[in-house]
């Protein structure tokens, strides 16, 4: 047969395939001639006639001698309304035990995305009711925003609050997909557990390729909940919410397969590819004029360090980014939102109002010259400030703190009530704050609190108390 080839070569995950007649093309997808199940995909060519490819499942059965059958054809996905409520592997077959998948066709995960000309950018605020993130690094339908962070400091909490915030109370708005990419099953588990509670599962496909996942099958998640996503917004007509836990992970798993066939690395060690797999799948994540996808990434930067070559690559493609801190997690302000390193192209009058633009940057600056007075303060203590840099410090203690909020996701570990606290609600907040209004009051009551309504009620109980 033509398109049968021999397995020459075994080297991790990178199985080496020989073929003596017609050479496959890359992306192809081939199986096993006595094991169908047997997965493998063609992804790079070593000389004239053999070929690296990716192992999509198990290697402990593959050996050198054996046939492979090319299907001449890439990874197929199955599509229609029915993959809604379900949780998939990157084949599209289900993982959830509630039974086969009704498909009304098939798409390929590889695609050229939209043309240039078709693509949309829409000017609407998308509010996740989260004071840090809708006040310095708001987000727009259609609009990409990365949540950053190093180890437990709280991106997948965060991305789950947002999750919960846009899905859960603005219910029948859109469809959703959950592409998890090298986490842990557990939170994918919780994850789908959740949306089933809170009765929205109906709304949303989860593709998951966990850690546990060999690395060929990490890579290739990403992709194929870009594709779901493709299909919602092109077949189904809708508005996508696509999430994805975490794009680090992405990158990694390039590397790890790169390693394997001993490709020359670029900076930092990582593929020489990696800035093209960054851009292959984030522009893929666009809109047209009637409907929109909408990209909401977690990045993990591995030792904190945020100039790894892993993390700057994403960067370019974000329109908000908003930046997790160790040290403010540390001092127990959640969630732990850098605000000064955090940043929003949307953060101007044309997208957010003049009033909100006006706010942010008087907030930006009190933080600013707050930043440059703790040095002082370290060395001889904040009574020794000025009256004017004394207030300065005061006002921005109260801003950081006022940005702290209970998580709706969070409450049965805290056993605080979460909040959802609207855009506007939050810039006249800090407005009034910046104004002086609350120069009276000390800077702990304003953690943890959701409007400054919040502080106005325990006031006045505290006042009626005999």
């Amino acid at each position: 047969m033509n398109n049968t080839g021999v397995i020459i070569g075994i080297q991790g995950q990178i199985i080496e395939v020989e073929f003596a007649n017609e050479s496959p093309s890359i992306h192809d997808l081939l199986i096993l001639e006595e094991d169908s199940s047997i997965k493998m995909q063609v992804i790079l060519p070593n000389g004239s006639s053999s070929f690296f490819c990716f192992s999509l499942s198990p290697t402990d059965k593959l050996y050198r001698g054996l046939k492979v059958i090319n299907t001449k054809k890439p990874i197929q996905i199955p599509i229609g309304p029915s993959v809604l409520g379900r949780a998939m592997n990157i084949f599209g077959e289900p993982i959830d035990g509630l039974g086969e998948i009704k498909k009304e066709g098939e798409k390929p995960i590889y695609s050229e995305g939209l043309d240039y000309s078709d693509i949309f950018k829409h000017n609407e605020i998308l509010e996740t009711g989260i004071k840090a993130i809708d006040f310095l690094s708001p987000m727009i339908r259609g609009g990409k925003i990365g949540l950053f962070g190093g180890a437990g400091v709280g991106k997948t909490i965060l991305l789950t609050e947002i999750i919960h915030n846009v899905i859960v109370l603005h219910k029948g708005k859109g469809v959703s997909v959950f592409a998890g990419v090298g986490e842990r099953i557990r939170e994918g588990h919780e994850l789908y557990e959740t949306l089933k509670e809170k009765g929205v599962l109906s709304a949303v496909s989860l593709i998951l390729g966990t850690m546990g996942e060999n690395p060929a099958v990490r890579f290739l998640t990403g992709l194929t909940g870009v594709t779901f996503a493709e299909y919602f917004r092109d077949g189904l007509k809708k508005d996508v919410l696509f999430f994805i836990d975490n794009v680090f992970r992405l990158a990694q798993a390039g590397n790890e397969l790169s390693v394997l066939m001993n490709t020359i690395p670029s900076e930092d060690g990582y593929q020489a590819t990696l800035t093209s797999e960054m851009a292959s799948f984030h522009e893929r994540l666009v809109s047209n004029i009637d409907n929109s996808i909408t990209s909401i990434e977690a990045i993990y930067i591995p030792n904190d360090d945020i100039l790894d070559q892993g993390v700057q690559a994403i960067f370019p493609y974000l329109d908000s980014s908003v930046v997790l801190s160790r040290s403010i997690y540390q001092e127990g302000l959640l969630p732990a939102v850098d605000l000064l390193s955090s940043s929003s192209a949307n953060l101007n009058p044309e997208t957010v109002g003049q009033l909100h633009y006006d706010v942010a940057l008087k907030a930006l600056n009190l933080l600013k010259q707050a930043t440059s007075l703790d040095r002082i303060v370290s060395l001889v203590g904040e009574s020794e400030l000025s009256p004017s840099d004394k207030l300065i410090y005061e006002r921005a203690k109260k801003l950081r703190n006022f940005m702290t909020q209970n998580f709706f996701v969070t409450e049965n570990q805290t056993g605080k009530k979460g909040s959802y606290v609207p855009r506007e609600t939050t810039v006249s907040d800090v407005n009034d704050l910046l104004s002086g209004k609350y120069d009276e009051i000390t800077d702990d009551k304003f953690s943890f609190i959701g409007s400054m309504k919040e502080i106005a009620k325990e006031t006045a109980k505290e006042i009626s108390k005999p």
